[in-house]
């Protein structure tokens, strides 16, 4: 298949941080505020339980900031029946005053699951459920009869995908195709991170499946690691710990982990996007001041 890289070459710089840990009102619109002030373009709040409630956390982000958008990254889309769903987008639209994008995926973790008593069920049924859930919200927030009404006349809709079917159902429904860069580990709940070389494949799948779109979607990749440092061996210490196999040089050379002088993990970013087109890079809450010189200095450049 012939990519054409001035596709997504073009494409500028997006950048998220997903907020992990609930605080207080004053201390979470300040957390929001110093996301903004960093130039962050997204505020996103995951869906896990012992976790911040994402739509209410997403609109009190939206209420102490001006510019960022703000969106969930990702639903658990079993821990939702559609039609409530669809209330909860198009109300949580409304209030951020059209700033939602809905990120949804299938779950991982069947504790949660449990936990909430709520079937996990197999890989299969999540995809199902998945699938059914995407095809009612659009059914459901196209109609101009449904009630509440959302800001846009499309939020968009970001996918987070890894497996084949997966690949599939973001290739024909996501604005935004957001790859996890981690396979299901042995141990439940574990990710397993992907090589350079895999996720070559697994987005090459993807775009073999898109290939029909009539027009491209974003590319997100989740980064799990950020450290600007001349020494980048006792931070990855612990993801050695984790993953025997790997040696350090094949620890940094993961795509999501960014660990190196700045310089390095500047030119890391610019060329996963060369190499595989993802222009929309989400970091987690614990490095979101880590990030913050990476995107200045990438911001700079395409000022």
């Amino acid at each position: 298949m012939t990519i054409d890289r001035g596709e997504f070459m073009s494409r500028p710089f997006r950048f998220g941080v997903n907020l992990l840990d609930l605080a207080p009102a004053d201390e979470w619109r300040a957390k929001c505020r110093r996301a903004e002030e960093l130039g962050y373009d997204v505020i996103l709040v995951p869906d896990h339980l012992g976790m911040p409630a994402p739509f209410p956390a997403l609109v009190a982000a939206a209420q102490a900031t001006e510019r960022p958008r703000v969106g969930t990254f990702v639903l658990n889309a079993g821990f939702w029946n559609p039609a409530l769903l669809a209330r909860e987008v198009a109300t949580t639209d409304a209030l951020t005053g059209g700033r939602l994008e809905l990120g949804l995926g299938t779950g991982y973790t069947q504790a949660e699951h449990e936990a909430a008593g709520l079937p996990y069920g197999s890989p299969r049924e999540r995809v199902d459920h998945l699938e059914r859930t995407v095809a009612e919200l659009d059914r459901l927030l196209g109609s101009d009869d449904h009630r509440p009404r959302p800001a846009q006349s499309r939020v968009p809709v970001l996918i987070g995908a890894n497996g084949d079917r997966m690949l599939r159902l973001t290739a024909e429904h996501a604005d935004i195709a957001a790859f996890t860069g981690a396979r299901p580990g042995d141990t439940p709940g574990a990710l397993d991170p992907l090589t350079a070389e895999e996720l070559d494949e697994r987005v090459a799948r993807y775009r073999a499946r898109a290939r029909h779109r009539p027009a491209p979607a974003e590319l997100n990749l989740l980064i799990q690691l950020v450290a600007v440092t001349d020494d980048p061996e006792p931070v990855l210490k612990p993801l050695l710990e984790r993953q025997p196999g790997l040696t350090l040089e094949q620890a940094a050379a993961l795509p999501i982990v960014l660990a190196g002088p700045l310089e390095d993990v500047v030119a890391k970013v610019r060329a996963q996007r060369e190499r595989y087109g993802f222009s929309y890079l989400t970091v987690l809450e614990p490095y979101m001041e880590a990030f913050a010189p990476v995107l200045a200095r990438l911001r700079d450049e395409s000022a």
